[in-house]
């Protein structure tokens, strides 16, 4: 017995089958117009239901992130920084060094673009299916620290389990407390035993990482872990954010 259009986009709401009940209609008449067969027709609605579930499982995946934007390295202006390592960035991008357990460490001045290329491949890592957590660094490891016992476990696990972690901006705040610096050695020790990838963006050299840890011992603890799988990449050349700036101003002071 045959359904009537009402009747099967009812069934297809009851299976949850959205992306077959959004394009139903256009397909009918897509397959009619084309003399499309029964198993083209399938086919494509099949597809349609598969891109609409990726779809929703990339935005969740995506609000969990902590992520904020949905950078790219295509929309990077290589060019006003020669001598950043954009080789080295786009092999990044490819995700290979995650399927082997290393990590990234992105170095150099303020403004030269380690945030956005962080993002970029952080978000490319989420369409691919990865798991991503995202945070400013100083920000996450003092919330870590100051969180109960109880707590602390339940926020240390998607730090822990994330595919790929991001930690932007080191030593921002110049000084990182006892207790955050901890939590940063053990979430890098248990991730290094893990072989799961971390990425660091700081403007601290590694050699003045002491003198923001307070403590020789536990800083040599955390970069034999760090360096000892990773990839050092070195930011040098003119501030993005200063260059958006003057432009900025230069259109206040100048309108057309």
């Amino acid at each position: 017995m045959s359904m009537s259009m009402m009747e099967i986009e009812k069934t297809l709401k009851q299976l949850r089958l959205s992306g077959v009940r959004a394009t139903l209609e256009t397909r009918l008449i897509e397959s009619q117009a084309s003399s499309l067969s029964f198993l083209e027709t399938f086919s494509a609605l099949l597809q349609d239901e598969l891109d609409r579930r990726q779809s929703r499982l990339l935005e969740r995946r995506y609000q969990l992130s902590g992520l904020e934007e949905r950078a790219s390295l295509a929309e990077f202006d290589w060019g006003y920084n020669p001598k950043i390592p954009k080789r080295t960035c786009f092999e990044l991008h490819t995700l290979k060094f995650i399927a082997e357990g290393d990590s990234a460490l992105l170095i150099g001045q303020p403004g030269t673009g380690k945030s956005h290329i962080a993002k970029a491949i952080a978000y490319s890592a989420l369409r691919s299916g990865l798991r991503v957590l995202y945070g400013e660094a100083d920000e996450l490891l003092a919330n870590l620290a100051q969180g109960a016992s109880a707590d602390k476990r339940k926020l240390l696990k998607p730090v822990i389990d994330a595919d790929l972690l991001v930690l932007d901006d080191l030593f921002l705040a110049r000084h990182l407390p006892a207790e955050a610096a901890d939590a940063l050695q053990s979430i890098l020790h248990k991730r290094y035993k893990l072989r799961r990838s971390s990425l660091i963006t700081s403007n601290r050299i590694i050699e003045d990482w002491h003198k923001f840890l307070g403590d020789a011992a536990l800083t040599t603890a955390i970069l034999d872990r760090l360096l000892h799988r990773s990839v050092l990449l070195e930011f040098r050349g003119k501030s993005y954010r200063l260059k958006e700036a003057a432009s900025r101003l230069a259109k206040a002071t100048h309108p057309e």
